[in-house]
Parts: C-alpha cells; structure tokens; sequence
C-alpha cells in the first residue's frame, strides 16, 4: 500500500481529507501489549498514515502513542474520541496517554461541539468530528454543525442506507470515514445477498472483501476506510486486499447493479 497523503488533489471539495485507509484501534486493547505495538508497526510499513482511537478502547491509546511515537509527527494522523462531559479534559487525558498531539476528534455529543471548535480554532486540533453508528443522526449533525468529518458504520455493498447522510457531505464539504467494512456478512459471505454480489465480484477475479473494502470510495463524500486488526498477520492480510485492483468493469457489471440497487 502506497503511504497516502493528505494533500491530494481533491475529488470534491473538503474542509479536511484524512488519507484514504486508515487502522481502526478498537482492537488494541485486546492483545498484549507487544502484539499491539507490532500490528500498528505493520500498519505503518504497510503504508498506513491514519490511526483512530478512543479512550473507551481499553489501552489502545497507550499502545498507538508507544508505536508512533517512533515515527516522524508529520506523517501520519491521529484521531480519537471524547469521552465524558468535559471535551477539553478528555482532549488533554488523550494526549498524555497518546504521548502524541492529536490532529482530528470525534464526538457524540452536540453540547461537545463548542468547545472543541474553539481547540480547533486555537490550533490545539486540527479537525472536529461526529461519530456514531446512526446514520440519520450524524446527518442531523451535518447540517447543524460545523463538522468536518463523520466516522459512520455500515455503507457497504450489503448496506447503503446510508447514502443520504454521504450525499449531504458533499454538498457541505464534509469527509466521510467509513468503518465496519469487513463485517462477518462479509468476510464469510453468509447471507445471500452477499453470496450473490460474492459470485460476480468473483468473476472477475475479486473477492468479496476486496470489493467490500473499495466499494465505499466510489462515493465522493468517503475520503477514508478504517480496517480493524488485532495482529500483525491480519493488517497485512488487509493491506494485501487494498493493493489488489478491482476492475472498473466490475462496478459497470448489469447484474452487480441490480444487487446493489436492491439493497
């Protein structure tokens, strides 16, 4: 995997664009503490340059900010969430666990949003998000808030329902970052639609997951794709999926159209 940019030639216009995949640390917390530190060391020379975080991620924090604290700052992109009901507070308590500044945090809480667009405008963090697994919420969010990004679950080849909320991105100039992609549904194609969409993508030479992990790009709004991994083996795993290309003819194929407007 190329090590993506954040300065790239916009494909709409965007207040801020993460690069295109990104490790999701939800998974940190699990192993120990050495398998933690190598998977986000293998994301790293996999090309990797985003990482996302939270405090409700168990050690996960700790452990990124021990992994990155190797690599050059102005690489890579580091995000997390606010927890409880002081935004600053847990900004700072991120930080220090970190051992890093953080560039772009998520809320759930629109009450959270004041003060966080003052750090941002005090240059404490570069960008402010929304994140929740309800798109309509998040879509709500968008039109009321200064955002610059959601962090949404789902939009998929098996879901879409979330179109809506990418369409109003884009017209407010706001980055969508997609998580949840290889969901079992996914990874096992055990439902028939994604048995169905499986045998296409197969005859063309794509697996399901390696569709599933290109598919969400295709919409203007989505800048990123987080990929969760919990070892070293299943990032590169991941990060061998992304460099195999999925042919255009694929996404132009009559019967994948259909599978895909049916959802």
């Amino acid at each position: 995997m190329a090590a993506p940019s954040q300065v790239l030639a916009p494909r709409s216009t965007v207040r801020f664009r993460p690069p295109r995949f990104g490790l999701g640390g939800s998974h940190l917390g699990e192993p120990a503490d050495e398998t933690a530190v190598a998977t986000v060391d293998a994301a790293y020379q996999a090309g990797i340059r985003f990482f996302d975080t939270s405090p409700a991620y168990g050690d996960s924090e700790r452990r990124l900010g021990t992994a990155l604290q190797r690599r050059p700052r102005g690489e890579f992109l580091v995000s997390t969430r606010v927890v409880g009901n002081d935004p600053e507070e847990s900004v700072r308590a991120s930080t220090e666990r970190l051992g890093l500044a953080v560039d772009l945090v998520f809320a759930h809480d629109e009450a959270a949003y004041p003060v966080l667009d003052q750090l941002r405008r005090d240059g404490v963090i570069k960008a402010v998000g929304a994140a929740s697994d309800d798109w309509q919420e998040l879509d709500e969010l968008v039109r009321d808030v200064e955002l610059d990004c959601v962090l949404l679950k789902g939009y998929s080849l098996l879901d879409q329902s979330a179109k809506p909320l990418l369409d109003r991105c884009v017209s407010r100039g706001v980055s969508a970052i997609v998580a949840g992609i290889l969901s079992p549904h996914v990874l096992q194609a055990d439902t028939v639609q994604a048995r169905r969409i499986s045998a296409v993508c197969e005859r063309y030479g794509v697996s399901l997951p390696q569709a599933a992990l290109a598919f969400p790009s295709r919409h203007l709004a989505v800048t990123s794709v987080l990929i969760t991994a919990a070892s070293p083996a299943e990032i590169r795993a991941d990060a061998r999926l992304v460099r195999q290309p999925v042919p255009e003819r694929l996404w132009k194929d009559p019967e994948l159209g259909r599978l895909l407007s049916s959802e």
